[in-house]
């Protein structure tokens, strides 16, 4: 059952890949300009924030100098006190305000598109004038209408979002880092 509801959302995803591409040109472009690319998430979204910027600083499959990209899911220091002084929803948008500029990409994954800590950093960078991604689940949540450019996978079953996100993520580090975007 799992297999073939995992092979369903995977399938789904081709009419993204237009989406996808534009995302790799504008993360390219990011970096290129001295930005960098940002992730962050809670829970699973947060492990794969983490995956995805250790992808990009490391290498996913070519060997090149490092890419700029932070996951703003790591430093508990930074996550227990801005949550302590101002509140869990303010975790990300603090980063956001304090790490990022009008260069950089900041890419918020929540499977239902309604995080608050998400939807907040997501407006932060916006002020800012970052470039804003949702990489979301199910309908888009309120996500989908306050980011530049939303990547949804069309399945409540937050599992498959997880793993859809996952594959989504790897084919931008893979184009990133030099794969053709034609």
């Amino acid at each position: 059952m799992a297999l073939e509801a995992h092979q369903a959302v995977i399938a789904s995803l081709h009419p993204l890949i237009p989406d996808i591409t534009r995302l790799a040109r504008e993360m390219r472009a990011c970096l290129a300009r001295g930005g960098k690319v940002v992730w962050l998430g809670n829970g699973g979204s947060a492990a794969d924030s983490q995956h995805l910027a250790a992808e990009m600083v490391g290498r996913y499959r070519r060997e090149r100098k490092g890419l700029a990209a932070l996951a703003l899911t790591t430093d508990t220091s930074i996550l227990t006190s801005v949550g302590n002084d101002y509140g869990y929803e303010h975790i990300f948008a603090r980063q956001v305000e304090a790490l990022c500029t009008a260069a950089d990409v900041v890419v918020g994954i929540s499977t239902s598109g309604n995080s608050r800590n998400v939807l907040l950093a997501i407006a932060k960078a916006r002020e800012i004038g970052a470039y804003t991604v949702g990489l979301l689940g199910g309908r888009g949540g309120q996500l989908k209408e306050t980011c530049d450019l939303a990547l949804v996978v069309g399945s409540d079953d937050t599992a498959r979002v997880q793993e859809a996100h996952i594959l989504i993520g790897h084919i931008l580090c893979d184009l990133v880092e030099g794969g053709d975007l034609e």
